[in-house]
């Protein structure tokens, strides 16, 4: 059966947080969807999480919609974005979610964000923490993600067309039309490929949108290394600024 919602959730020992986010995608959205685990690796009881979750629902409906996958070993968050935006794409849906497994990002606002997609002609709708003034501290954000992305964000924001208050937000659902014109092969393997789906929409011209989501930080470990990541970063605005022949 078709759905217009494909919702992937990058899952790397994420044996903690898992059930609960499951268990926040909000009800009116599993019917019209499919919900893809898709667990890179992970060396904890990740995959016992999402087994106990399923075996314990009692809706046939919800249980239908729900997969898992799993590549045996770690590749890395890219490699799962490519992967969850290809099965996306596959599955013929309208709309391709991104949902992160560690219960950074709120699952109970996915359908405030497929509601404005329906609505809107733009290419994706990402998340911003910064729309609320106060949100990223008030949410125990770390003071150093915090100046940071600030930091990042206005480089960007300086170089790219369209201005965007939180442009590393890994919450992000996309229209499954501009993502059928990417060439995913020639993108990062790491966590910039966030920002580089972005920097293609707005270089091509297709709109870009932000709505306000809640700051959670509860101390859990991230697997970015910061450093290396502001490096990409900046170069991948220098690439894309600064390219006489913009490609994806």
């Amino acid at each position: 059966m078709k759905c217009d919602y494909f919702i992937f959730i990058p899952a790397y020992n994420v044996a903690d947080t898992l059930a609960e986010v499951l268990q926040k995608i909000p009800d009116a959205v599993w019917p019209n969807s499919y919900i893809q685990v898709i667990d890179d690796g992970s060396v904890d009881g990740t995959r016992e999480t999402f087994e106990n979750f399923a075996a314990d629902m009692c809706d046939n409906l919800k249980k239908s919609r729900l997969r898992y996958m799993r590549f045996e070993q770690n590749q890395g968050y890219g490699a799962v974005v490519k992967r969850g935006v290809a099965e996306g794409i596959r599955s013929g849906a309208k709309f391709v979610a991104c949902l992160h497994g560690d219960g950074q990002y709120p699952a109970e606002k996915l359908g405030e964000f497929f509601d404005y997609l329906k609505t809107h002609e733009v290419a994706l709708v990402q998340g911003s923490r910064r729309l609320v003034r106060g949100g990223a501290r008030a949410g125990n954000m770390p003071l150093y993600k915090r100046v940071g992305g600030s930091f990042l964000t206005a480089v960007e924001n300086l170089f790219f067309r369209q201005k965007l208050t939180d442009r590393h937000s890994g919450f992000i659902v996309y229209a499954a039309d501009f993502l059928k014109t990417v060439h995913f092969e020639k993108l990062s393997p790491s966590f910039d490929i966030d920002l580089e789906l972005i920097s293609i929409a707005d270089a091509h011209g297709f709109e870009l949108a932000e709505l306000p989501i809640p700051t959670r930080y509860a101390g859990e470990k991230s697997n970015l290394n910061v450093i290396t990541y502001g490096i990409r970063v900046l170069r991948q605005v220098v690439r894309r600024r600064f390219s006489s022949q913009i490609k994806n």
